[in-house]
This record gives structure tokens, sequence and C-alpha cells, in this order.
């Protein structure tokens, strides 16, 4: 039998992140190496409640030589990589493509963040990846940003279409192993407060609006549900998924739900 699978997950100290390396460490007893620019207090609370099980590291995800290292450690404690889920990036900056308040800069530091950041990390883990007993597993955490057109998310939007660009594209390129691109839906998460905030400044009201509102109605998706879904495809996902954008409530998912 293969030993209790590792999941490699960025972005781990708060929000999905945070639900998703609670729901690997405690639903499906999987080791968590949860990289993040740091802990914080939650997930230090989470490392205390499983010492043996969680390896939390702080770790730039746009420095390629910082997650090399964050990988050799976590293969040292752990001996293997089973499934990845990439789920570290930022909304930010928010304005409109022709605004000059947003610099070329400010796009080109989003996509170290959310783009180059997944390059770096599959150069790393990719060749562990390919010895798995358990089979070898990459979630990427999209949007419906990749195929929406949100005004004022310019960088956003550029950036999870070319996430799940890179997706299909490593999926031909390692038929042995499955990568999967999901859409989370709208999350409770620090992101959405972040929107509400800086929204009204930089998003057409009526856009604002979808998002206040979902807020205000309690109709946001609880990080729980959607992280399920990244935990479960992470050790679980069929081959017959790879290079596929799915999101976490469609039919295709609803194996992978709590």
């Amino acid at each position: 039998m293969a030993a209790r699978p590792t999941v490699l997950l960025t972005g781990a100290s708060k929000g999905l992140g945070l639900a998703i390396a609670k729901i690997l460490l405690e639903k499906f007893n999987a080791n968590v190496v949860a990289l993040s620019r740091t802990k914080g207090p939650d997930l230090q609370s989470l490392v205390d409640s499983h010492k043996d099980a969680l390896l939390a590291l702080e770790c730039d995800v746009t420095n390629a030589a910082a997650v090399g290292t964050a990988v050799s450690q976590g293969l040292e404690k752990y001996k293997s990589i089973d499934g990845v889920i990439l789920n570290a990036g930022v909304i930010e900056p928010l304005g409109t493509i022709l605004s000059e308040e947003v610099s070329i800069d400010q796009w080109k530091q989003h996509f170290d963040v959310n783009f180059f950041s997944l390059v770096s990390a599959l150069r790393a883990t990719v060749p562990v990846l390919r010895k798995s007993a358990h089979g070898g597993r990459v979630v990427f955490m999209s949007s419906g940003a990749a195929t929406g057109n949100v005004p004022t998310w310019g960088p956003y939007n550029a950036g999870k279409a070319a996430m799940n660009s890179l997706c299909r594209t490593i999926a031909a390129e390692e038929p042995d192993l499955t990568f999967v691109a999901m859409r989370p839906g709208m999350v409770n998460t620090p992101m959405q407060a972040v929107i509400r905030e800086q929204g009204p400044s930089t998003m057409p009201a009526a856009t604002l609006k979808i998002f206040t509102e979902a807020f205000e109605q309690n109709k946001l998706v609880a990080p729980e549900d959607a992280g399920h879904v990244a935990a479960a495809l992470a050790l679980t996902a069929p081959r017959s998924l790879s290079g596929q954008f799915v999101s976490w409530d469609a039919e295709e998912c609803k194996p992978f739900r709590r």
C-alpha cells in the first residue's frame, strides 16, 4: 500500500488556502507542505494541532529558488510529493487597462505572483510528481475571470486566462500526470473584502453590486465547500479531467464535493 499522500499547497495562511490545508489534514489524512509569505496565527494554530503532518514554510512564491528549497524540505520530511495545489494569488491592482494610476510595473508584479510563480512551482514539483505512487496531480486555483471580462480586473482576468492555458499545455506535455484548473466561485475570503473595499473607487457600480449583494445576502461560497473539491481533486482527480477548466459546483466535480 502506498504511504500517506503528501500535498504541497501555496497560499496557505488564510482564506481558501487555510481551509484546504485543514481538509487535507483532517478529512483526507494527508501530509501537507504549506507555503505562504507569512504563517499568521491561524496557520500556526493548525501547525500546533498537526505537528507531524503539517510542514508550514514561509516562502515567497515569486522566488523560484525559495520554492525549490521548500520542495526539498518537504521531500526530506515526507519522502514524496503526490499532489500540488497552486492557490497563491492576488487581485490587485484594480483599475482600467488605460488607467495611468496602474503602472506596467504593477502588471508585471501581479503576473510574477499569479502566473510566473506557477511555472517555477511546476518546474520544482513535476519531476517529483512523476515518481508518486499515488499518480501525481496538480490543481490550479483559477477563476471565472479566466473566461470573463470583469471591468478594471485586467491583470487578474489575463493572469487566470494564462493559468488555464498553462494547465492545458502541461497536461499535453505530461500525459502521465493530471492537471486541473478549478473555478472556486465567489468564495468568502479576504479577496472578496478587497473587492468590497477598493471596488467603489475603481469598479463600475453595476459590477460591484454583484459582489456586494452576494456578500450581503450570504451567497458567497464557503471556503470549506470549494476547498473540499480542490483537496479531493489533488488526491483523486481522474486522468480524464487533465487539462480541463472545471467549476467546483459543476456536474463533473460532484464526486469531489463534501
